[in-house]
């Protein structure tokens, strides 16, 4: 159990059978009445969002989540098929379940994945992945660091935007949060 006066960005709760992620919240005193926390909680199933209010100091079940590292292995049709890198076991992962974060998957990377009770809740990447570009167009002499950034496809199909200078065969670095380019490798 979890006390609602502990609630921060990233806590997991369970909450009408399902596991629910705070992404925000308030903790507010009124001068006339009882204090109350107002939150904005994230649905780590659908990936809906919610605003609850809860009594302060009222309590409910934490979310027991269970981080596993698994290398990907390789993919099964539209399936990610995971490895537990102590155990050995395999998961499966769907393109539903694993969500636009396939885009920077690729075969032999280690990944995070979420369990509650034994059911996949999300596959977590690295903040940088480094890629292979495949595909852009090509620079042109004259073409500067700050000159301005044209589009690239990257080995495993995610399209970003990286400057001028970059060219096809070379490696960058990307940030997965927000899909921008980081740096060459």
């Amino acid at each position: 159990m979890i006390s609602s006066n502990d609630f921060r960005p990233g806590v997991s709760i369970e909450l009408d059978g399902g596991v629910w992620r705070v992404v925000e919240f308030l903790h507010v005193k009124p001068g006339k009445g009882s204090a109350f926390v107002r939150t904005k909680l994230k649905n780590a199933q659908t990936g809906s969002v919610v605003e609850k209010t809860f009594r302060a100091g009222e309590t409910v079940p934490q979310a027991n989540l269970d981080k596993r590292t698994m290398q990907h292995t390789y993919k099964d049709g539209d399936q990610f098929v995971f490895m537990d890198m102590e155990t050995f076991e395999e998961a499966r992962l769907s393109e539903e379940q694993v969500g636009d974060k396939a885009k920077y998957i690729k075969e032999e990377m280690e990944v995070n994945v979420l369990f509650w009770n034994n059911t996949v809740l999300e596959v977590e990447l690295p903040t940088s992945v480094v890629l292979e570009v495949i595909e852009t167009d090509p620079g042109v002499k004259g073409d500067t660091a700050t000159g301005g950034s044209k589009p690239a496809i990257l080995e495993t199909g995610a399209q970003i935007m990286v400057p001028l200078f970059i060219s096809i065969g070379e490696k960058v670095k990307v940030d997965t949060r927000n899909d921008s380019y980081l740096g060459r490798e």
